[in-house]
């Protein structure tokens, strides 16, 4: 009987033990790696660091998307990774260099990496300024070649070093031991803000209210900045009038409908479902609200 005992009670230690294991270490959110570049891991907590240094509204669609956010991790651990394989330490620092501000150990060698790998700009030819030039003619408001060659051999020479950099880049993630977890990755991927829909914008223009359609996209930046507002003028006015977000790439036939060239886009409409105005680009909440009165909207 006390054999028994004893090993059950050794039973339920070892599971103990286990369940233990299982939620302060595997679960441990700095044990949760979300990929392997060559022998180094990219953690959930080293994730969420770089999360947290992002600012309103790309913190949250890299959380939506946060695909997009390791890849630039990657590629920051991979350039890192090549400086130390290369010896490369940062130059000393001057007066100077603290008057303006220093860069993070990290960048700064990869700083150092970069004009290693490329000492000096790329040749830009006079006939690739000419040709530049010619292509875009119609847009440079009568000015000659002359005129506009120095801002074009610039927009040249950063177009070829960008390209440069690029495949630099391609190079290294070609040669790199690279894993991701993807099932990780979508695990943590939040849910982006839901747009109204095609009958959603039916049903709104034949209501007798204005509408106000934002013709936007969850991946354009000022779009996301105008969502915030748009909420309030709904929470506030939402009896008076009708507030509509589109998503234009979900809706493409709406969007060529509607003309829509920029995002976003806010087109306003009467009460009779009649476009009366449209605004590209942003629009602050005092001026929508204006708007909004001066179309029919009561008081």
């Amino acid at each position: 009987m006390k054999r028994k005992i004893v090993i059950l009670a050794i039973g339920v230690g070892i599971g103990l033990v286990a369940l233990l294991f299982y939620f302060f270490y595997l679960e441990n959110p700095n044990r949760k790696v979300l990929a392997h570049v060559n022998d180094e891991e990219i953690t959930l907590s080293h994730f969420n660091e770089e999360v947290k240094k992002l600012e309103s509204p790309i913190r949250e669609m890299y959380q939506e998307d946060p695909n997009q956010l390791l890849e630039q991790i990657v590629i920051k651990r991979l350039l890192l990774q090549e400086a130390k394989k290369q010896g490369i330490t940062p130059p000393p620092k001057t007066y100077k260099d603290e008057a303006k501000g220093r860069l993070s150990p990290e960048d700064e060698l990869i700083t150092e990496l970069l004009k290693k790998k490329f000492p000096s700009p790329p040749e830009v030819t006079r006939d690739e300024v000419k040709n530049y030039y010619n292509l875009l003619k119609d847009k440079m408001g009568g000015r000659t070649l002359e005129e506009m060659a120095p801002m074009l051999e610039e927009a040249i020479r950063q177009g070829k070093q960008q390209e440069q950099v690029g495949q630099f880049l391609k190079e290294l993630l070609r040669n790199a031991k690279l894993e991701i977890n993807q099932i990780l990755l979508k695990k943590i991927a939040a849910k982006p803000p839901e747009s109204n829909t095609e009958e959603d914008l039916k049903k709104a223009l034949i209501s007798g209210k204005p509408l106000l359609v934002d013709f936007g996209a969850n991946s354009c930046i000022p779009c996301r900045q105008l969502r915030p507002v748009l909420k309030e003028i709904s929470k506030e006015y939402g009896e008076k009038a009708n507030i509509l977000v589109i998503d234009v790439y979900k809706y493409q036939h709406l969007a060529r409908e509607y003309k829509i060239m920029v995002l976003p886009t806010l087109v306003f409409f009467d009460s009779k479902g009649k476009e009366v105005f449209r605004q590209v680009g942003l629009m602050d909440k005092d001026k929508i609200v204006a708007k909004l009165k001066e179309i029919g909207m009561g008081t």
